[in-house]
């Protein structure tokens, strides 16, 4: 949610950030600005009729005492209370109108943001490591897996559907190395862990911004008013929903493990075959609350996490930044991660790091005391650190040798105590 200055002194610049992200709006500005001035004039307008009755209420009380007639003055009191539930009733309705067009705006860009219509314009910022030449045909990862008995996406849309995969036998042990890998570094460098519900309501929906725009890509409870998440980032960040964190406690570092969930409405036809987009998947994301001097710091803090994971496991990457058209409703700024794919020769986003300023601290009233000062929103980021079936698709195309084995990553020795993975004999 915005500040709502962007409405009443710094128009131009949220004008120009919706214009830069191409954001088509199913309201005109005008219409939010005018129901905002309403409710102002609205507001003051019970405020002094509050005002007035308390005020008789105060005669009224003398007047008793006294043991005088104070009817007219009642009388008065209630004709007025009468006005101010009239007016409240206009206020609550012009209210939901203003907040419902208020949600659907997105975040105000930050001014460095490179401008772009589609990712086709987001740029690239680095690369790291040179992806090695192969001198066989690399298999894709979903026939590698299976192959060598780690994966099973066959039984598991007998199962459940399309978009889901069992890991089986040591696919399942290199499932858990990576998870254990990865929370281990990053504890080790300061984060806290939690380990979150899988399951959250409305209001922590709302506060990561999820709703009400992506209710379609949301899994819902039929019989319940709950959601299962589509990344720890929602029980995360709403750890703190409606609190007032101490100025020296910042920053907050969160790690997290979950699986996350996602009807990727919109999806059909992408990404059909493997572990790359779907359904249900594993997730390690980094969550991280400081001050708003901070935030840009901490911005390239969480992105050099993220890397240090495929640094240690010595994957090809690039980090790209997105541009102001492919930016996530609520960010500001965003760097995402994509990882080397040996079979499609192609790089893939493995994590996205973004900088959301006070846009979720504000839907979620999350705010801090400064020393002498008065409350502010805590800035909030978040990023992947990282997504585990991607990571491990790329480990299994890029770790792949010539004789169909699957060697292991140095660093992940020490959690699976193999390796190699060796091709079956047939």
């Amino acid at each position: 949610m915005l500040d709502i200055r962007f409405l009443r002194e710094d128009f131009k610049i949220l004008e120009d950030s919706l214009m830069k992200r191409g954001t088509k709006l199913n309201f005109n500005l005008q219409d939010l600005v005018s129901l905002d001035q309403k409710l102002k004039q609205l507001r003051a307008e019970i405020s002094s009729l509050r005002e007035s009755q308390n005020k008789l209420s105060k005669e009224i009380s003398l007047l008793k005492k006294e043991k005088k007639d104070a009817s007219e003055l009642v009388e008065k009191s209630r004709k007025i209370g009468d006005e101010i539930s009239r007016l409240s009733e206009s206020e609550r309705g012009l209210d939901s109108q203003f907040k419902t067009m208020w949600y659907q705006l997105p975040n105000i860009l930050l001014p460095d943001v490179p401008f772009g219509t589609d990712e086709t314009q987001n740029v690239v910022v680095n690369y790291f490591g040179e992806p090695k030449d192969f001198d066989f045909e690399v298999m894709p990862h979903w026939d590698f897996g299976k192959k060598l008995g780690l994966l099973d996406i066959e039984r598991a849309g007998k199962v459940t559907g399309s978009r889901f995969s069992f890991h089986v036998g040591l696919g399942a042990r290199l499932v858990r190395a990576l998870l254990n890998f990865m929370m281990d570094l990053h504890k080790a460098d300061g984060f806290i862990e939690l380990w979150p519900p899988y399951l959250v309501n409305e209001a922590s929906m709302y506060g990561t911004g999820q709703l009400p725009k992506f209710r379609d890509e949301l899994f819902k409870c039929a019989d319940d008013p709950y959601f299962l998440i589509p990344t720890a980032e929602v029980p995360v960040t709403n750890f703190f929903r409606d609190e007032i964190l101490s100025d020296d406690s910042l920053p907050i570092r969160f790690c997290a493990y979950s699986a996350c969930f996602r009807r990727e409405a919109g999806s059909y036809g992408k990404d059909v075959r493997g572990i790359i987009r779907q359904h249900q998947f594993d997730k390690v994301e980094l969550v991280v609350f400081c001050r708003p001097e901070e935030s840009l710091n901490e911005l390239n803090f969480i992105t050099e996490q993220a890397q240090k994971v495929l640094k240690k496991l010595k994957l090809p990457y690039r980090v790209i930044e997105l541009c102001s058209g492919d930016l996530g409703f609520g960010s500001a700024k965003t760097y995402d991660i994509e990882v080397y794919m040996a079979y499609s020769k192609n790089y893939r986003e493995i994590s996205s790091c973004s900088n959301f300023t006070d846009f979720q601290a504000r839907r979620a009233n999350i705010r801090y005391k400064p020393k002498g000062g008065k409350t502010r929103y805590v800035h909030t980021l978040n990023g992947s650190g990282l997504a585990i079936g991607r990571t491990l698709a790329a480990i299994y195309e890029y770790y792949q040798d010539k004789d169909g084995n699957l060697i292991i990553p140095e660093v992940l020795i020490p959690y699976i105590g193999l390796e190699r993975i060796e091709s079956p004999k047939c």
